[in-house]
């Protein structure tokens, strides 16, 4: 087995990642840093926005002309959404470079594939895809994805797509993929979510696109908006509530090809703000990063937590705001999150722990249940794993409680296949006695490849192969 290695000069602190062999398809990742961690400094760019980079794939294979695409993140859920529609006649080209090039065939034009498609781990490509699919009639798919994605609820979307006509079937009483579908010209209609979700309403909206009238999405609390900001660039008739949090779009559209600027992830920005925030000494910004408001849940619950971060050089990416953030140590205390907040920072709740652990006093976090249905349990994950590096986590149905200034300690600890709670461990040792090894470490790729290079800039280490 090969080893990558990432040493500070000092040789006072080491990252080392193992390389799978054919027998062991997984990575290691082992961590040491001094108990007082290691200052992170400097200037740092993050990849591009994970929701708005399947959207604007999306979009742009549906539209017609040519979508032109800046900053799109390169991680395995994007890829798996290009892989999809290239699968549905849709030329786009390789996602190796700055931009990348999508030639729409236009609302309705998507080509049944002659194979199953695959979402490989990503739930946004899955529901999104299905409200395309469900709407273009005389056509049939079938659609799967890797073994986490397969035990997610599909249920979310197939049951409001059934609603509106759609023919649907899957595993466990049309809940879990493989799923089959027959295309079908859909009805509008009214659906009142139980869940503030982008991916149910976005999944709806698609549908709607090709449906004579009005279709309408009205949720608990607004959940993230990337979708309705991108369908308006795309030329779509869509109308927004914010007073009842509801959404109309208006059909059937026609969809016009756009140029757009992806910006940074807000949820790869959290892990370097969490850093900075519980390690002495630390001052880093981390640029261009999208501060959508309904994405910044996670500066609001640090804030709170009185995080030393401030905006600089706020701006406009192409309908998105943007802005470089700067974070610096401070001492931080702990807070109680639920309600409106969680739907705006859901995504951060694994890494909002970790900065829980070096709060004072003991952080809650309510109204969290959705996180039991992501790639991983998370909130049996993060608190199991915490415990091992001799945390005090309390797991509740909806959340957790987690109690600050215990010291932690090096120990073996697993990802669970999860690109978040791999990442969250990783921060977590930054402040960890003795050695971490992170199990499955390889999971980061799923939305951030380049998670473990920066994680070595950011501390000042140097690569040796």
């Amino acid at each position: 087995m090969g080893y990558g290695s990432l040493y500070f000069p000092s040789m006072t602190a080491r990252i080392q990642l193992s390389q799978p062999a054919p027998a062991t398809p997984h990575q290691t990742l082992t961590l040491e840093f001094p108990v007082e961690g290691v200052a992170l400094g400097g200037r740092v760019q993050i990849p591009g926005d994970k929701s708005i980079s399947h959207r604007s794939l999306m979009l742009g294979a549906i539209a017609q002309g040519e979508t032109r695409i800046q900053g799109l993140l390169l991680g395995e859920d994007p890829r798996s959404t290009a892989a999809c529609f290239q699968a549905l006649g849709v030329q786009i080209s390789p996602l190796e470079e700055d931009w990348v090039t999508v030639q729409g065939v236009g609302l309705g034009h998507l080509q049944e594939p002659v194979d199953v498609l695959n979402a490989g781990n990503s739930g946004t490509t899955l529901r999104l895809m299905l409200g395309l699919l469900a709407s273009h009639p005389d056509r049939f798919f079938t659609v799967t994805g890797d073994s986490s994605l397969r035990s997610r609820p599909m249920d979310r979307v197939i049951q409001p797509l059934s609603q509106m006509g759609a023919q649907i079937w899957g595993r466990q009483g049309n809940r879990l993929a493989p799923l089959a579908v027959r295309g079908m010209g859909l009805k509008p209609m009214h659906y009142h979510s139980p869940v503030a979700s982008a991916q149910v309403k976005s999944c709806l909206l698609l549908a709607g696109l090709m449906t004579e009238g009005a279709t309408t999405v009205t949720e608990p609390s607004l959940s993230r908006d990337h979708s309705e900001r991108m369908l308006r660039a795309f030329g779509a008739d869509l109308t927004v509530d914010p007073e009842t949090c509801s959404v109309t779009v208006h059909g059937p559209a026609i969809l016009t090809g756009q140029t757009i600027i992806v910006p940074g992830d807000m949820s790869s920005a959290a892990f370097w703000l969490v850093a900075g925030a519980i390690t002495p000494g630390s001052d880093l910004v981390v640029e261009n990063v999208g501060i959508n408001p309904t994405r910044t849940g996670i500066l609001d619950a640090l804030q709170a937590m009185e995080a030393d971060i401030t905006l600089e050089n706020p701006r406009e990416v192409t309908g998105e705001p943007a802005a470089d953030l700067r974070v610096r140590y401070s001492t931080l205390q702990a807070g109680q999150f639920g309600g409106d907040l969680i739907p705006r920072m859901i995504d951060e709740i694994p890494i909002l722990a970790i900065a829980a652990l070096f709060a004072s006093g003991t952080t809650v976090i309510t109204d969290a249940a959705e996180l039991r249905v992501k790639e991983c349990d998370r909130i049996t994950a993060m608190a199991t794993q915490l415990a091992k590096l001799g945390a005090k986590v309390e797991e509740r149905p909806d959340g957790l409680a987690i109690e600050g200034g215990i010291p932690l300690r090096g120990n073996v600890v697993d990802s669970c296949g999860d690109h978040r709670v791999a990442m969250s461990l990783a921060i977590a040792s930054l402040r960890a006695q003795g050695q971490t090894q992170i199990q499955r470490a390889e999971a980061a790729a799923v939305s951030y490849p380049s998670f473990n290079q920066t994680l070595a800039h950011l501390c000042g280490l140097a690569l040796v192969n």
